[in-house]
């Protein structure tokens, strides 16, 4: 087992020389460190809650697994993210078995000016594009797998050849089936949403290419600091651009209107999109109900309901 000081026992996960560790919290099984490191410089990290054993037995594997491909999912998005050049992100220190440290994000305030120009440089990260929709690493949102698998060679009928298709198969219909299966929905609440699905084509609208999301951008995963808006906490993808700004409506972000104005003064968004929040809400809302099970069942209700009439 790794042992010792919060400090020393990140040194030996990472290789990283830590001064001084001071626990902040704990979300999904992590514990949350401030750390400053040899030098002076701020840090955060995420650290495995209990250190995995080390004699690679097999009771332990799958917890040692899950967290290892959590933190090298959220590392690869921030790096991927990052290659953009657009919205700011923090700088990935180092990544291991049971830990992520990333460069600490001075805190600051939204304003106004700041919300509008996020907007124009999320445009930009969108515009940056993916070879495909999905991601060539498993990916995580929250402490739920999120399944990246790419999209089929063009020209293909497989389901995930579009965007539609793929957002069906590979975001509504996984965390459908889990939050059914866990009895935060009823069978009745899983219809309307395959109502949704069955209908998937005719309600996403135009068809866009794939865009360079985060993939989880509600308000919370927005840090302002130095007059800009900076992504953290990624589940990044090839994906639908629209899919960024419902998730910072969903449960809102400041200064919205705008964000959504710096974003459409640097790239229009397709007519309609207004009407299609909801159908880019339901992922979300699903997770939501897998992990905190029935009081998201309205939300996902009314989302369902409110896609299917637009």
């Amino acid at each position: 087992m790794t042992t010792g000081s919060p400090a020393s026992r990140i040194a030996q996960l990472t290789g990283l020389s830590v001064r001084e560790a001071r626990v902040a919290g704990t979300q999904h099984g992590y514990q949350h460190l401030m750390l400053t490191l040899a030098g002076g410089r701020r840090a955060f990290a995420k650290v495995a809650a209990a250190a995995p054993a080390s004699d690679g037995s097999a009771s332990d594997k799958p917890a040692v697994d899950e967290v290892s491909a959590a933190f090298a999912a959220e590392a690869n998005s921030l790096r991927w993210l990052a290659e953009a050049k657009a919205v700011p992100v923090p700088e990935v220190l180092a990544v291991s078995h049971g830990a992520l440290v990333i460069a600490m994000i001075p805190p600051g305030h939204a304003s106004a000016g700041a919300a509008f120009g996020f907007g124009a440089e999320l445009a930009r990260l969108h515009a940056s594009g993916a070879d495909a929709f999905g991601a060539p690493w498993p990916g995580f949102i929250a402490s739920l797998p999120l399944d990246n698998t790419l999209t089929p060679p063009p020209g293909s009928t497989a389901p995930g050849s579009s965007w539609p298709q793929w957002y069906a198969s590979r975001r509504l219909l996984p965390y459908l089936r889990g939050a059914t299966d866990s009895g935060a929905l009823r069978p009745e609440d899983a219809r309307l949403v395959e109502t949704v699905v069955d209908r998937i084509d005719e309600l996403a609208g135009p068809a866009e290419p794939p865009s360079r999301i985060h993939g989880d951008c509600w308000a919370g995963n927005v840090l302002w600091s130095g007059d800009r808006g900076w992504l953290i906490d990624p589940a990044a993808h090839g994906g639908h651009r629209e899919t960024d700004l419902a998730m910072l409506a969903l449960f809102g972000a400041p200064h919205l209107d705008r964000i959504l104005a710096g974003y459409n003064d640097a790239a229009p968004l397709a007519t309609g999109w207004q009407a299609r929040v909801p159908l880019h809400q339901l992922h979300p809302l699903l997770v939501h109900a897998c992990l905190f099970g029935a009081s998201y069942r309205e939300e996902v209700r009314a989302a369902a309901r409110t896609a299917l009439a637009g």
